[in-house]
Parts: C-alpha cells; sequence; structure tokens
C-alpha cells in the first residue's frame, strides 16, 4: 500500500470534521452563541495568522515543550532503568513493581498541588509531574520486552556461558526494542499532556501553552482558545509520529512486528 493511499482515509476523515464543525458553528449555534465553537476560519486567521497571537503560541509552547521533552527523557531512563533490575532480580520486581501501579492509578490531579507546596510552583513541579505521568508506560511496556525474549535463545546462551550483562546486551534488550518504543510513544503523549496541567497549577515563570489556554478561557477568546489546543495536540501527534520513525529506524525487518509491517506494506 502506497503512503499516498494510506493518507486517503485520514485526509477524508479531516474533511468530515472541517465540514461539521463548520456546519455546527454557522447554522446551528445562533451569533451570540458562537463563541463557544468559532469557525475553522476564524480560528485560523485569529489564532494562527495574526503575527501577535501566533508569536504567544509559538514562544509558549516551546516552554511546554522543554518542560515535555525533559519529564519523558526522565521518565524513560528511569523507567529502563527500573526495568533491567526487575528483569534482572525477581525479588526487586515483587518489591517496586505495585508501587509502580499505584503511581499510575494515583490521580496526578489530586497531587499537583502538593508538589507546588513541597517543591514550590515553578519550572521542578512541571517537570515532576511529566515524569510521573510518563514513567508506568516506560516501565511496563520494557520489562514486557525484556521478558519476551525467546527461550531456545537463552538456552542457546546459557549453553556459552553468557552472564547477565551480555545476556541483557545481545538478547533482552534487542527482544524489548518493539516494546520499549510502544511505551515512550505512550509517554510522549502523556508528557505533553503533563506539561499542560502543570502550566494550568504551576504560573511562576515564563508562561507555557496551558496558562495561555486557561488565560483565553477566562477572556472567552475562544478564537485563540482553539488554536492553543490545536497547537498542543499537534505537537504531541509530532512527537508520537517521532518515536514511531525511531522504532521503525531501530527495529527494521529483522523483529517479528517490523517484517509483519514490511509484509502489509
Amino acid at each position: 500500500m502506497t503512503r499516498l493511499a494510506r493518507a486517503v482515509p485520514v485526509l477524508v476523515v479531516f474533511v468530515v470534521v472541517l465540514v461539521c464543525w463548520h456546519v455546527v458553528s454557522t447554522v446551528v449555534l445562533s451569533p451570540a452563541r458562537r463563541f463557544l465553537l468559532p469557525a475553522p476560519h476564524e480560528v485560523l486567521l485569529v489564532g494562527f495568522l495574526d503575527p501577535d497571537n501566533l508569536s504567544d503560541l509559538l514562544a509558549a509552547l516551546g516552554r511546554s515543550a522543554l518542560v515535555a521533552v525533559l519529564g519523558l527523557v526522565i521518565a524513560a531512563a528511569l523507567g529502563v532503568g527500573l526495568a533491567v533490575l526487575m528483569s534482572q532480580a525477581r525479588w526487586v520486581e515483587q518489591a517496586v513493581y505495585p508501587y509502580a501501579v499505584v503511581l499510575q492509578t494515583v490521580p496526578i490531579l489530586a497531587l499537583v498541588p502538593l508538589f507546588g507546596f513541597w517543591f514550590g510552583f515553578g519550572f521542578p513541579s512541571r517537570v515532576l509531574v511529566c515524569v510521573l505521568i510518563a514513567l508506568f508506560p516506560v516501565v511496563a511496556n520494557t520489562l514486557l520486552g525484556l521478558k519476551s525474549a525467546s527461550a531456545g535463545l537463552h538456552d542457546l546462551l546459557t549453553l556459552h556461558r553468557a552472564g547477565r550483562v551480555r545476556r541483557l546486551l545481545v538478547l533482552q534488550f534487542p527482544a524489548a526494542l518493539p516494546a520499549l518504543f510502544t511505551g515512550l510513544r505512550i509517554s510522549a503523549g502523556l508528557s505533553v499532556i503533563g506539561a499542560v496541567v502543570g502550566d494550568f497549577f504551576f504560573k511562576q515563570g515564563e508562561p507555557g501553552i496551558g496558562v495561555l489556554i486557561d488565560l483565553y478561557r477566562q477572556r472567552l477568546q475562544s478564537e485563540q482558545l482553539f488554536a492553543a489546543v490545536l497547537l498542543s495536540s499537534a505537537f504531541g501527534v509530532v512527537v508520537f509520529w517521532l518515536f514511531g520513525a525511531l522504532a521503525r529506524r531501530a527495529v527494521g525487518s529483522w523483529h517479528e512486528s517490523g517484517a509483519a509491517r514490511d509484509r502489509v506494506r
């Protein structure tokens, strides 16, 4: 299947969404209530084609992107490290993994005000929110990937008297790459969400995209509000796509997932 053929369904859905959006805004809603859903061309004109608004949005997005990327890097390092430890020692997994699950189930929004009291309402607290939100998918997927290595290959390395480090580097890490990148793609989107959520609560310092969203909401500037939401969503999609591209380059066709994808093409 060619790239153009794969893109056609996406473009069709995009056009349908735009048409429905325009109809609801201009036909269904009365002029007095049109601020609830401004037309797509109004969002484009006011939010993106106005130089002042666009510069504010891009500057705020850059600050939030820095928070999201830094939080993702820290979460990836911690997650992979914990997964490696748990894969090498059963007692570590039994002791640590339940707390990782608890971390995933605890409502982060309930903890965000506490982070402000403990660590201040600035940059470190924003990064911490991203780390906590993005950590579990990396841990869970990497651990699953490390455990998915072939039992036959494990036996082969045992015959060659391979130690833990060699077994980890030669067998388990390559086998875990698809699962690891799946976790990173999930965590990348969650990290962007964490950066926006952190902006809502931690407003010290330069404003991020979440601060602008809250400001536009208070002022009922719906065109700028929709533009900020769309821009932050686009950033999340780009990060997700980037890790997907890295996964394809790293995994290639040697793994079952890459071979299956090549057959589909």
